[in-house]
């Protein structure tokens, strides 16, 4: 099963150096029967995409949380067995995996690119007051989810990381 990681530039510095995602508990996204019924589409492309958005949300959560982190979301793409994902009933798309995942196993990274950072940044200092209801603050979340995420291979994490 593909699962969409949610970090951040220190979090994925962090798995490059040890060489793994985690340690686990690590919440991921991936095409869930939750997905599917909320995003109503039988396209797996469409429901991938569905939840790689999902995981990139989760990772302006993260970085609303680390104010020091440089404003780029990055998602990792990894593959694991299907029983090691197990669906959170509480949060669309999100699975639960228990222990770490090598990142031999990661498929891809998805970051913003450097044009990004301002709309990002403007993001994670409105998340909060979006999540409330504010209609100003949710349009600075939403112009950070105008920006695509860049695919790169996982040999690209080093100048990722630069």
């Amino acid at each position: 099963m593909r699962v969409y990681v949610p970090l951040t530039l220190p979090g994925l510095a962090q798995a490059h150096k040890a060489g793994e995602l985690g340690p686990g508990p690590l919440t991921a996204y991936a095409v869930t029967p939750a997905l599917r019924e909320w995003y109503a589409s039988d396209d797996i492309e469409e429901l991938e995409y569905a939840a790689l958005g999902r995981a990139a949300a989760a990772s302006l959560r993260l970085l609303a949380a680390d104010p020091g982190a440089p404003r780029r979301r990055i998602v990792v793409a990894v593959d694991v067995a299907d029983k090691d994902a197990v669906a959170d009933p509480d949060a669309i798309g999100a699975v639960r995996i228990a222990g770490a995942v090598p990142l031999s196993k990661a498929a891809a990274v998805h970051a913003d690119a450097d044009e990004a950072e301002a709309d990002v940044r403007a993001a994670a200092d409105a998340l909060e007051a979006a999540e409330r209801g504010d209609d100003d603050a949710r349009s600075a979340v939403d112009g950070a989810e105008d920006h695509e995420l860049l695919w790169f291979g996982v040999q690209e994490v080093p100048a990722l990381l630069g």
